[in-house]
């Protein structure tokens, strides 16, 4: 099967890179972005919960993050700037391309995921006895 084109795609021209360095996250924070912690509870229970992000079950995400999308939360918008992350990193980065493809140019993910962001001293473990306060049942 040929598909032809009649129009040329095109997409606009993002200033800001796709990923963050984990040696730089903090600092995307601070710039105004929103983490967004895409890893399940079975890994919030082992490494600890990534304190200040919003946490969006992987599958729900593309859904939650697009502004167009019906079920799409409030902060949701074209300029929002999130910094995606999961474990490795690989759901993060499909996810912003997504999400980029989508309109949502702040979409970016960091590297080598929360297991990156562990070896620079980012784990936001708040300790066993809080840890029943995360935990799902």
């Amino acid at each position: 099967m040929t598909v032809v084109v009649s129009a040329p795609v095109t997409s606009p021209f993002v200033a800001i890179p796709l990923s963050v360095q984990a040696r730089d996250f903090h600092s995307a924070l601070r710039d105004g972005a929103i983490a967004v912690d895409l890893r399940d509870a079975a890994s919030h229970r082992r490494f600890g919960a990534l304190l200040g992000a919003v946490a969006i079950d992987s599958d729900e995400a593309l859904d939650l993050l697009s502004p167009a999308s019906p079920a799409a939360l409030r902060g949701a918008t074209t300029d929002a700037q999130w910094v995606l992350v999961s474990e490795d990193g690989y759901d993060a980065e499909w996810l912003a391309w997504h999400l980029q493809a989508r309109g949502v140019t702040g979409a970016r993910f960091v590297v080598g995921g929360h297991r990156a962001l562990r070896e620079h001293g980012v784990t936001g473990s708040v300790g066993a006895d809080a840890l029943g306060l995360y935990d799902p049942r």
